[in-house]
């Protein structure tokens, strides 16, 4: 699939997930609020799965948004410059929820559907690809994504 990664990068973007999530719970445990906090909004991101409401354009544009380090790493730099707990805590939990997601192979989202990302296909579309021989395989549904 054009445009996403396979083999040994996709295996270490994940891990670099997994090291961002244990990072980002490490630095929360020492500098963050609550563990019950951190669990009422540590899927605070996912809400923009709403944006598919509009389609898949405008679905990949709002999770691409919740799901990218720009914002997180943004609320860090003010949580620390301005000695802020809750821009902080903020920045933990959000750097945490997209590590997780990559960790487990969720990746930023092409146009296409929500099944193509960076990361490679996912849900069934990503099973249906990887073997042939599954009812319902589809070349159009596992057609290269290339961003237009």
């Amino acid at each position: 699939m054009s445009g996403a990664t396979t083999g040994t990068v996709r295996s270490v973007l994940r891990l670099e997930g997994l090291c961002v999530l244990v990072a980002s719970l490490a630095c929360y445990a020492r500098f963050g609020s609550s563990w019950s906090l951190f669990a009422a909004c540590f899927l605070i991101p996912d809400l923009s799965f709403v944006g598919y409401l509009a389609g898949a354009r405008w679905g990949s544009i709002a999770y691409n948004a919740a799901h990218s380090y720009i914002g997180a790493v943004a609320c860090l730099c003010i949580g620390a410059n301005a000695s802020s707990p809750i821009w902080l805590t903020a920045g933990l939990i959000w750097c945490a929820h997209i590590g997780f997601d990559r960790a487990l192979g969720y990746g930023l989202k092409y146009s296409h559907g929500f099944a193509f990302t960076h990361l490679g296909l996912i849900g069934r579309t990503g099973r249906e690809a990887s073997n042939p021989s599954v009812k319902g395989t589809s070349s159009k549904r596992a057609a290269p994504c290339v961003e237009r």
